[in-house]
C-alpha cells in the first residue's frame, strides 16, 4: 500500500513507514545507507497511518490513525499494548519521556493528554483553544512548554508545567501553520505556514495571556446598544449597532470606540489588531517592538525538519522542491 508517514531513528537505524492500509512496517538500515531489510509489520489502525512516533527508551512504536484511534506497540515484539480513541482523526502527536505523557492533536482543535503504562492508558486531562484543526504539536520538555499549531492560522503555547492553565497565543501567519519546531538551547519557537512564511519567535520574553472576550448588549465604552439589543434601541431611539472585542482588553466595544489597529507582540499579534481607542493610547512603542523575524520561503511549506545542532532547516512545498536554510544567523 502507499506510504503515508514515516519516523526514522538513527541510533538504530530502525525505519517505521505507515501505509494507507493502516499497516506499520519496520525495517533496518544498512549501516552505508543502501539495503533496507523487512524485521516485522503489524496492522496497527483500520484506515490511514497518520503519525508515527518511535520510542528508543521505551521500545514502543506510538501512532496515530484516520480510524480516530491512536495505538502504542511494543517494537520489539510487534504486540499492541494499547489503544484510545480520538474525538476526531489525529494529526499531531508528540510524548513526553520522563512522565510518560502523549500528546494528541485532532482535527477538532482539541489536544488529548494520555498516561501511558506498560499495558493501559489513562486520560489526564482535553483542553481546546483553537477554532480549527490542529495541524502540529511540538513539545519542550525542559521548560514543560507544549506548543500547537492550526489550520485557524494561529500558534498556541500551553503551559503544562509551571503556570498550569496559562495560553499565550501567537498570531504570526496569513495561512494554514503547517509544521513547528523548537530550538531548546536558544528558545526559539520556528513555525512554517501554508503562507510560504517561516517565522522565529523569541520565547525568551515574558508573554501576556490573550483576555477573554466580555459579552454585552451595549457597548462597554458609550453605551451604545448592539443591534440586538431591541429594547434599548427603542427607548433610546438609537440605531443598534455592531460588536467587536478590543484584542487587549477584551471589552464589548462598536465599531467608532475601536477603530484603532496596533500590533502587540508581548501578547502574540505581531500584526495589527483592533483595539479600543483608550487601549491603543496606552500601548508603548517598546510595547509595539516585534518579538519574531519573518522570512519568506516562496514556496507553499508542506514538511519541515530543523537540524537544532548545524542549525539547519528543511523545507519542502507543493511546487516540488526541496529547499535547505541556514538558520544560524536568526537562531543563534
Amino acid at each position: 500500500a502507499p506510504c503515508s508517514c514515516m519516523s526514522f531513528n538513527p541510533e538504530t537505524r530502525r525505519l517505521s513507514i505507515g501505509l494507507d492500509n493502516g499497516t506499520i512496517s519496520e525495517f533496518i538500515l544498512s549501516e552505508d545507507y543502501n539495503k533496507m531489510t523487512l524485521v516485522k509489520s503489524y496492522q496497527a489502525h483500520q484506515s490511514r497511518v497518520m503519525m508515527i512516533l518511535f520510542v528508543l527508551e521505551m521500545e514502543w512504536v506510538l501512532s496515530t490513525g484516520q480510524d480516530k484511534h491512536f495505538t502504542w506497540h511494543c517494537s520489539e515484539s510487534g504486540q499492541r499494548l494499547g489503544g484510545y480513541r480520538t474525538s476526531a482523526g489525529a494529526c499531531g502527536l508528540q510524548f513526553d519521556v520522563e512522565t510518560r505523557h502523549v500528546f494528541v492533536g485532532d482535527h477538532s482543535g482539541q489536544v488529548t493528554i494520555l498516561k501511558l503504562e506498560q499495558e493501559s492508558c489513562s486520560l489526564v486531562t482535553t483542553f481546546k483553544g483553537h477554532t480549527g484543526g490542529v495541524t502540529a504539536l511540538c513539545w519542550d520538555p525542559i521548560q514543560r512548554v507544549l506548543f500547537s499549531g492550526s489550520s485557524d492560522h494561529s500558534i498556541i503555547m500551553w503551559d503544562i508545567g509551571g503556570r498550569k492553565g496559562t495560553a499565550i497565543e501567537l498570531q504570526g501567519h496569513n495561512d494554514k501553520v503547517q509544521s513547528l519546531s523548537y530550538a531548546h538551547h536558544t528558545r526559539q519557537l520556528i513555525s512554517c505556514g501554508a503562507d510560504g512564511g517561516i517565522v522565529v519567535w523569541n520565547m525568551d520574553v515574558e508573554r501576556q495571556e490573550t483576555p477573554e472576550w466580555l459579552d454585552s448588549d451595549s457597548c462597554q465604552k458609550c453605551d451604545q446598544p448592539f443591534f440586538w439589543n431591541f429594547k434599548q434601541m427603542w427607548d433610546s431611539k438609537k440605531i443598534g449597532l455592531r460588536q467587536h472585542h478590543c484584542r487587549k482588553c477584551g471589552k464589548a466595544v462598536c465599531g467608532k470606540c475601536s477603530s484603532k489597529r496596533s500590533s502587540i507582540p508581548l501578547m502574540g499579534f505581531e500584526f495589527e489588531v483592533r483595539v479600543c481607542d483608550s487601549c491603543h493610547e496606552s500601548i508603548t512603542d517598546e510595547e509595539r517592538a516585534p518579538t519574531a523575524t519573518f522570512h519568506d520561503s516562496k514556496h507553499n511549506i508542506v514538511h519541515v525538519h530543523f537540524d537544532a545542532t548545524r542549525g539547519w532547516l528543511l523545507t519542502s512545498g507543493t511546487d516540488k522542491v526541496i529547499k535547505l536554510w541556514d538558520m544560524t544567523p536568526v537562531v543563534s
